[in-house]
């Protein structure tokens, strides 16, 4: 995930808190995610709302990123 700004997520991840919980958010979902396609017992509405979270976890990350890059 946004391997073109590794450089910026690395700083981001080190400077600032909100960006660090996303981030690991993200993380925690897409395994959760990975896990439950793969045959872990879990409802299509828990699942659809992973993903769901997942999506606009990332979408904040991008936020941040984007923000970070024009400053």
């Amino acid at each position: 995930m946004f391997e073109q700004d590794a450089e910026l997520v690395n700083t981001l991840l080190s400077s600032n808190r909100q960006f660090k919980e996303l981030f690991d958010r993200h993380e925690v979902l897409k395994v959760q995610v990975r896990k439950a396609e793969q045959g872990t017992a879990v409802d299509d509405f828990t699942l659809g709302a992973m993903k769901k979270e997942k999506l606009l976890t990332k979408d904040k990350l991008a936020a941040i990123i984007d923000e970070s890059r024009s400053n």
